[in-house]
C-alpha cells in the first residue's frame, strides 16, 4: 500500500513525532532548512502566544490555549521512541461546566474544584487552576519556522517558557522511517525525544531531568 502524502496544513492521519528542545540545534537547523523542498509561505514563519496547564500528577494529556481556545492532546503510543498524539478536546470559553467537569479536570488527574457556574470565562478558568497547588499556567511563546524534509513536516522554533530561552526541532509524519531518516540526515538520532509537556516541567522544575543540550 502506498504511503499517505503530508501536506502542510492539512488533515491526515495520526502522526508520529520526534521532538527535542535544548539550547543549540544551529547544524541540524541549518541541514533542515537546506533538504526541505519548498513550503506555503503561510508556514515559513508563524508566531503565536500560548498557556499551557501542566499538572504535577499528568504526564498523557497535553493541554494548551491559544486565542482563547483550549486543545487538549492525549498520548496515544511510542514506537521505536517516536511518540504518537491524538486530539482528546477542543473547547473554547466561556466554556461550559459540564466540559470542565466531564473532560478538562479529569485530563489534568486532579481533584474537582467546586462548580457553581454554568459557564468560565479564561480568567474565572485560569483563577481556578492557579488556586490548585497541583496545576500551574505557563505563558509560552513561539517562533516557528517550517520546513519538509523526506516527506516528514519540519519545524525549528525559539520558545520563550515563562522567559527562558530554548530551541526546538522537531519532524512528523504518519510514516515512522521517514522520520528515522530525516533524523539521521539531521545528525539527532541519538537525541532526547522531549515533548512540550516534558520541557516545561523541566524549565519550571517540576523534573529534575535536563535538556537535550
Amino acid at each position: 500500500m502506498a504511503k499517505e502524502e503530508l501536506k502542510i496544513g492539512e488533515i491526515s492521519k495520526p502522526r508520529f513525532e520526534f521532538r527535542t528542545f535544548g539550547q543549540d540545534f544551529e547544524e541540524a537547523a541549518y541541514i533542515m532548512s537546506r533538504k526541505s523542498v519548498p513550503v506555503p509561505e503561510k508556514v515559513w514563519e508563524r508566531e503565536s502566544d500560548e498557556i499551557y496547564i501542566v499538572s504535577r500528577t499528568n504526564d498523557v494529556n497535553n493541554t494548551k490555549i491559544r486565542d482563547g481556545k483550549m486543545d487538549i492532546k492525549t498520548f496515544v503510543t511510542s514506537v521505536d521512541g517516536l511518540e504518537q498524539w491524538n486530539p482528546l478536546m477542543k473547547g473554547e470559553f466561556p466554556i461550559a461546566k459540564s466540559v470542565l467537569e466531564n473532560d478538562v479536570f479529569p485530563a489534568f488527574m486532579v481533584d474537582m474544584p467546586a462548580l457553581e457556574k454554568d459557564t468560565y470565562t479564561l480568567e474565572e478558568f485560569l483563577e481556578m487552576v492557579n488556586a490548585n497547588n497541583d496545576l500551574q499556567t505557563v505563558r509560552v511563546h513561539k517562533e516557528r519556522y517550517g520546513y519538509m524534509v523526506n516527506d516528514t513536516l519540519c519545524e525549528v522554533a525559539d520558545v520563550l517558557i515563562n522567559g527562558a530561552h530554548v530551541v526546538s526541532i522537531n519532524s512528523e509524519s504518519t510514516e515512522i522511517e521517514d522520520i528515522k531518516k530525516t533524523m539521521s540526515d539531521l545528525g539527532v538520532s541519538d537525541v532526547e525525544n522531549i515533548n512540550y509537556l516534558q520541557a516545561i516541567k523541566r524549565i519550571i522544575g517540576w523534573s529534575n531531568k535536563t535538556l537535550a543540550n
